[in-house]
């Protein structure tokens, strides 16, 4: 792991409390323990008991580990550790790791290796064709129901007009959870997206019926699935819900290694179901990834990733017509900044076009535009292109004049995610990184 400053380090917070916390915790009399090798950091923080609190970070990761009840990860203890190194490394003892540091180190290892050896055993064990056939046709016939079930519906709904719509949010919960039902997730997901936006504003009816229309896509895409080609077949089944397992992607799956930048990254709540989507771009390849990871109970993910950092290492794709979603294959290294390659507009909205062109079904999409200028007006925030183009924005006010003081008023590099019909920022550049959604200051 590299040195990372107090800004970087706060990107992984879990949220400002923790990061005010943490804060509160970098005061080297409150560390009675403070030391490190070439693989761990690791410390002592004396707490309200008797017993001090057991804090290490792997540099490979940064990946945390803490005595603490905490149940926010990385929780405070962590943040301040590395903060400790961040301002004065020379706190910190030259030592060999104790057994509480060793025994984790090992045991994050034995995970690693055991993973490694299930991928080989899954990429060398011979199929049951029969089985899977079973398998395939069984949840075929439940999810041809469900879809004729969806069809009616969607008939209904375009006998009876939108008007009625505002107000019956049930009617969406309910169809979304015989969807579930039916062993097709992704259409649930869709359905409770498209409810989101009945009345949100003035273009809903116009939002609502072309996510309706994707949906009676996907219906006529599924009843002749056997007839699509094979990257089109599997973007289809993603889009229901149906994904390969994580070890078949890595046993099989393309492989590429590039030096990655981490462009941005946002994080979804749902009940107790937290989704992370983490984009990265090639350096070499100029493609972008996708790293799409889940938590229940709480923001736990098992690998941290700092915006506008560099990782040089191999991804393994999914299958698709034009692959975005990938695995880390776990060997990666963090490298030396650097700052994301000039798009303009046209170059933008064209790798866009073509990208939903490939693979309707996939929303987000990533976008990286160079030159534009935040702005407001009475409809919210816009990003003012060259020419005096506008894109929509969909960003807090306070976070809009947050963009627009850090850029001073000149051009920006901006990535985010494009959702149809408004473009979500997560970074900025202006030379250097000068912006992240969710960026607490040191």
């Amino acid at each position: 792991m590299m040195q990372l400053s107090a800004g970087e380090i706060l990107q992984l917070s879990p949220d400002e409390s923790s990061s005010k916390a943490a804060k509160g915790l970098v005061v080297p009399a409150k560390w009675p323990r403070l030391e490190y090798d070439e693989q761990a950091i690791w410390g002592e923080c004396q707490g309200s008991g008797s017993k001090p609190y057991q804090v290490q970070v792997d540099k490979s990761g940064p990946a945390f580990r803490c005595s603490c009840p905490s149940r926010k990860f990385p929780c405070k203890h962590g943040l301040a550790l590395l903060l400790l190194m961040a301002q004065d490394a020379s706190l910190f003892s030259a030592a060999t790791a104790p057994a509480w540091v060793a025994e984790w180190l090992a045991g994050r290892q034995q995970r690693a290796e055991k993973q490694e050896a299930r991928i080989a055993e899954k990429r060398d064990a011979a199929p049951d064709p029969q089985a899977a056939a079973r398998r395939e046709d069984n949840r075929r016939q439940r999810m041809a129901g469900g879809l004729e079930e969806l069809e009616r519906w969607l008939n209904d709904r375009l006998r009876q007009g939108l008007a009625q719509l505002p107000g019956q949010t049930a009617i969406w919960e309910d169809l979304a959870r015989r969807m579930i039902d039916a062993q097709l997730p992704g259409l649930a997901f869709r359905l409770r997206q498209i409810a989101g936006r009945v009345g949100r504003d003035e273009a809903w009816p116009a939002q609502v019926l072309g996510g309706l229309g994707q949906l009676r896509l996907l219906i006529d895409a599924f009843r002749r699935l056997d007839n699509l080609p094979a990257a089109i077949r599997q973007d289809v089944r993603g889009a229901l819900g149906i994904n390969l397992d994580r070890d078949e992607v890595l046993a099989g799956g393309e492989r590429l290694r590039d030096d990655w930048l981490v462009l941005g990254q946002s994080i979804d709540e749902e009940g107790n179901l937290w989704s992370r989507r983490v984009w990265l771009l090639g350096q070499q390849s100029q493609r972008f990834a996708l790293l799409l990871d889940f938590a229940h109970g709480g923001r736990r993910f098992e690998q941290n990733y700092l915006t506008a950092s560099r990782l040089h290492g191999e991804l393994a794709f999914f299958p698709g017509n034009r692959p975005l979603r990938a695995l880390s294959t776990g060997d990666t290294q963090l490298l030396p900044a650097a700052n994301p390659p000039s798009v303009a507009l046209d170059g933008a909205l064209s790798g866009l076009a073509e990208a939903v062109a490939a693979n309707p079904w996939q929303s987000p999409q990533p976008i990286l535009i160079d030159g534009g200028i935040p702005q407001p007006d009475a409809a919210g925030w816009s990003l003012r292109c060259p020419e005096n183009r506008q894109l929509r924005l969909q960003v807090r006010d306070e976070d809009g004049w947050t963009l627009l003081a850090h850029s001073g008023g000149n051009p920006l590099t901006v990535f985010g995610e494009w959702h149809g019909d408004v473009l979500h920022p997560l970074a900025a550049w202006q030379g250097k990184p000068i912006w992240q959604k969710g960026m607490e200051e040191a």
